[in-house]
């Protein structure tokens, strides 16, 4: 016989879209200042694996777990690029980052939230990155 278990249909993973939407407006805050620059893409490589967790991505490690997400992220390689400047900061964390560098990491970091389900649809893209462009920019 059948444990209970196999024989129940699995649930739907619910993320707490609020959650997410708040930790990443709190690391926008770091976009304003070029020296929590590192802080704001180390954020954003937590908050990815929290979702990646979140989303039972099965690894030991984040990139095991990117891995065995590739084929829910739209693009793979900026996610890739973004996790593995989050790496070089934390083996390095007086690294000199660029703003255009930033940029494409938070930008990488947000669409790979966005296709795991960690933002709402209803959450406007525009006004957020905006937001991280101005914070960046030292508006």
């Amino acid at each position: 016989m059948k444990s209970l278990k196999a024989r129940l249909p699995k649930r739907p993973i619910r993320i707490r879209h609020s959650r997410f939407v708040a930790s990443w407006q709190e690391l926008q805050g770091y976009c304003k200042n070029k020296a929590t620059w590192p802080q704001a893409v180390m954020s954003a490589d937590k908050l990815l694996d929290a979702a990646l967790k979140k989303r039972h991505f099965k690894g030991k490690t984040m990139g095991e777990r990117l891995v065995a997400a590739q084929n829910s992220l739209s693009d793979n390689d900026m996610v890739w690029t973004a996790h593995n400047m989050a790496k070089k900061i934390m083996d390095a964390p007086d690294i000199s980052l660029r703003e255009k560098d930033v940029k494409l990491a938070l930008i990488g970091f947000r669409q790979a939230l966005k296709d795991l389900g960690a933002f709402s649809a209803d959450y406007m893209y525009s006004r957020d990155m905006s937001a991280t462009e101005e914070s960046t920019s030292g508006k």
